[in-house]
């Protein structure tokens, strides 16, 4: 097999509102990490322990402020970096997907292959008008989700995939 040199990008992006989601994500996770590490202080600081340094005693602010400072770079930068690497594309018979952030995951899935498509809506998503297409084949490595699409968006493709998918079918029997 040879190679023509990297992957050319999907054409489309995904929704921009996808940004605002993403970032909703991070700061839910990054208040429970924060109240988290507040607690934790809290106990280790106030537990008269013998292991604990002299200097962290009383000092309970000392774990979130840390915590606070190693993850906001990456709450701030998690949802742009995400919006620029996530995009699509339905190409002839294939649905070229990519994601990540700071992994790439390229997929190409033959729509001769899938076996279902979904379209799913968590609350956050159904909040901005969002959807994640899920499709589907017999091998899990086969399979792809798109996350950040907008609804009317998904549920087009996941249509026109349904439609594909049964005349591929069709045309093979």
């Amino acid at each position: 097999m040879t190679s023509n040199g990297p992957l050319r990008d999907p054409a489309h992006r995904v929704s921009p509102k996808a940004v605002r989601l993403w970032l909703l994500e991070a700061l839910i996770a990054f208040v429970l990490l924060i109240g988290g590490s507040v607690l934790a202080g809290g106990w280790v600081s106030g537990s008269g322990w013998d292991w604990v340094p002299d200097w962290l005693e009383g000092r309970w602010w000392l774990l979130p402020l840390a915590v606070a400072v190693l993850t906001t770079p990456f709450l701030v930068a998690e949802p742009f970096v995400r919006y620029a690497v996530h995009r699509w594309e339905l190409s002839g018979d294939v649905v070229y997907a990519r994601s990540g952030f700071l992994t790439r995951e390229w997929v190409f899935v033959p729509v001769s292959r899938i076996q279902t498509v979904d379209k799913a809506q968590g609350w956050m998503e159904r909040m901005l008008g969002l959807a994640t297409l899920e499709i589907r084949t017999a091998s899990h490595a086969g399979s792809s989700t798109i996350n950040g699409l907008d609804y009317v968006v998904a549920a087009g493709l996941a249509e026109q995939l349904a439609h594909r998918a049964e005349a591929l079918r069709d045309d093979a029997t």
